[in-house]
């Protein structure tokens, strides 16, 4: 969908040609400088080490746990680190607020060489807490590893954050603790916290009848910091190594590709995939263009209104929006969740699902590149 403001007085509407003449202006006199600023330049060290300054902690590539924190949820689904590197029990682990990274030698090179501690199992196991199975089979998802099943905003959070690899079985059903909505893991536990999704979402979704999802509807407790409390691992913050560097996405080359003919698009830190999700894009006759192009104005919330092709439109409070050439953007879409399906919807913009576009939209920044094939 491209976008334009609503209609003004035609004082405001001066104002308003003048102010977008010189954003235009200041757009094209400084795209460089944008783009040097969310990307590094080319030809530097490759970055091995980073530091946290929030919790005094380093996260290296010495054995893996840099590159598997950046490719798997990073602070959504891990947060920052709270120790060093330790060996305990013959093995090189590191505690973060939300996992524990343990490193596998007999795996080296393959996808399981970075392994996640059961905390959750652990954090059971210490409480002496035994939950009741599932009684009824047919809602959810059943898994009879362990006899629980998975359902509702917990069950999507899980498919779409890294399933079985980065969570584990589900170890109880969800258990109301205190007045929330809570599940256990065996590597993690789930909040639900519904506040998170605004008013305005929770009405669409009645009106659309489509589920919808804030990012943080689903929050991951921090049962690492609590783990590590209880095994009293050493937290305290740390002098930084030299050459470490402050955390940043802008470390990397960060970059967007939307494959059309698949309806997916994918975001890299240099060659290394950290994030994708489906896409709707434009229909025929408002077809998404193919090309390179880059970030040049966001806006965490925009209403978006015009006409196009003899349709007009007017939809208010489109979320998480990221422009990369003329009206067309990247933004969150509320009306309608077919995403990844095949079924192109906009009118030119490449529609995400509201969580998605919110990740996309912390991650990325002015002058990130956005190719579309």
């Amino acid at each position: 969908m491209s976008a334009s403001h609503h209609p003004l007085s035609p004082q405001l509407s001066l104002i308003w040609l003048l102010g977008w003449s010189f954003l235009i202006a200041m757009v094209t006199l400084q795209m460089n400088l944008v783009a040097a600023r969310s990307n590094p330049p080319k030809n530097l060290p490759v970055v091995r080490t980073v530091y946290f300054p929030q919790t005094g902690h380093h996260l290296s590539d010495r054995v893996g746990f840099l590159d598997f924190w950046r490719a798997n949820g990073q602070l959504l689904t891990f947060g920052m680190p709270i120790s060093e590197e330790l060996v305990i029990d013959g093995r090189i682990v590191q505690y973060f607020e939300r996992a524990r990274f343990e490193y596998h030698p007999e795996y080296a090179k393959t996808v399981q060489q970075v392994q996640l501690g059961l905390i959750g199992r652990e954090w059971l196991a210490h409480h002496s807490l035994s939950l009741p199975p599932n009684s009824n089979l047919d809602t959810g998802a059943f898994f009879p590893e362990t006899g629980y099943s998975l359902q509702g905003e917990f069950l999507e959070f899980w498919q779409r954050h890294g399933g079985l690899v980065i969570f584990g079985f589900p170890l109880s059903e969800q258990v109301d603790e205190n007045g929330t909505l809570v599940q256990y893991f065996e590597r993690a536990r789930f909040r639900y916290r519904p506040e998170a999704l605004s008013p305005f979402l929770r009405q669409q979704e009645t009106i659309y009848g489509i589920d919808l999802d804030s990012l943080f509807e689903v929050h991951i407790d921090e049962l690492g910091r609590e783990i590590a409390r209880l095994q009293n691992v050493n937290t305290d913050p740390v002098a930084r190594l030299p050459g470490a560097v402050d955390w940043s996405p802008g470390l990397w080359s960060r970059r967007i590709e939307v494959d059309l003919s698949r309806q997916y698009l994918f975001a890299y830190e240099d060659e290394l995939l950290v994030f994708s999700a489906p896409v709707a894009t434009g229909r025929d006759g408002f077809n998404t263009p193919r090309g390179d192009f880059t970030i040049y104005y966001r806006i965490p919330e925009q209403t978006m209104t015009g006409c196009l092709g003899g349709e007009c439109w007017y939809v208010p409070n489109i979320p998480w929006v990221q422009y990369i050439v003329g009206g067309v953007a990247l933004h969150g879409t509320y009306w309608h969740n077919a995403h990844g399906s095949g079924v192109r919807m906009s009118h030119g913009c490449i529609n995400l699902r509201i969580d998605d576009a919110q990740w996309l939209y912390e991650w990325a920044d002015l002058g990130v590149p956005v190719k579309i094939y």
